[in-house]
């Protein structure tokens, strides 16, 4: 077996939660032991809900975030509580609002260029490589000169991605890249990033709470829940044969525009009306297991 682009070991993160005088109240577990990996040239797809973790575990294997425990191994090389800044060229990320990741006093060629200082590049080579860059996301040129309040949003993202290419990552993080985005940009930005990772055999792990999104572009998914990982398999086996009734019930609040979609929903007595509390769908697990027996 080859060793895998990233791996996380038992990572779990704890955040104090603070009472109205400023004493702390309790403890929240954001992360709950979670484990997996993502082999080279791979897509994998972790899917939840707002407040399941997702974003927390970006920020950890990017570094910004400390983990309360457990490992992040990224090509073999456990960077867990190391200087990053001696290893910016192991994982990028592209955040989900490309308006507020990119500074507006800098020209798009300045943003760009940021990763190719950090490496030692001369002046003359990080022009050349800008212009590269730019061409690799399907911008003009001229647009290194320009402002980020110059462009459309999906311009401002495919920026952002040729940000994260310039180190040449092992790992891209893709943290919702596009929910701020229309439909119809959301749709070219993920062509993109498709064609990008087989020309330059990328390795991406695709953030998202859209199912429908995720199921056309992940080989492997990953499924959320309060910080625990509930499900893991290829993309066609998760969608078409759910074993988690979390896993079911996202499936079945994705929106359907047809009849032939609409019955490839799990169906569960629970989707009509709110989506359940975490008590209310871990009775529900009870009572499944409980019916199995």
């Amino acid at each position: 077996m080859t060793e895998p682009t990233l791996e996380i070991l038992d990572l779990s993160k704890n955040f104090v939660v603070h009472g109205p005088f400023g004493g702390k109240a309790g403890v929240t577990r954001a992360v709950d032991h979670v484990s997996f990996r993502i082999d080279k040239g791979e897509i994998f797809g972790l899917a939840g809900e707002s407040g399941s973790g997702k974003s927390t575990i970006a920020r950890m294997i990017m570094g910004l975030t400390e983990p309360s425990s457990g490992d992040i191994l990224i090509s073999g090389e456990n960077l867990t509580g190391i200087d990053r800044r001696h290893h910016h060229g192991a994982a990028q990320m592209v955040f989900q609002n490309p308006g507020s990741s990119l500074n507006p006093r800098r020209t798009v060629g300045q943003s760009v260029s940021v990763p190719l200082e950090v490496a030692g590049m001369s002046r003359a080579d990080r022009r050349s490589r800008i212009d590269d860059l730019l061409e690799m996301v399907q911008l003009p040129k001229n647009f290194a000169e320009r402002y980020p309040h110059e462009l459309s949003g999906g311009q401002k993202q495919r920026v952002a991605i040729a940000r994260a290419l310039a180190a040449k990552p092992k790992l891209v993080v893709l943290d919702e890249p596009t929910s701020a985005l229309d439909v119809s940009v959301q749709a070219r930005v993920i062509d993109l990033l498709v064609d990008l990772g087989q020309e330059l055999d990328l390795t991406y792990l695709f953030i998202s709470h859209d199912l429908s999104l995720m199921r056309n572009f992940a080989d492997r998914v990953a499924v959320l829940y309060l910080g625990q990982i509930v499900e893991t398999g290829s993309t066609s086996e998760v969608f078409e044969h759910p074993k988690h009734d979390y896993t079911r019930l996202l499936l079945a609040s994705v929106p359907v525009i047809s009849a032939a979609e609409e019955a490839m929903r799990p169906h569960i007595p629970m989707i009509d009306g709110e989506i359940p509390t975490a008590e209310q769908l871990l009775a529900l697990h009870r009572g499944d297991a409980e019916q199995t027996k």
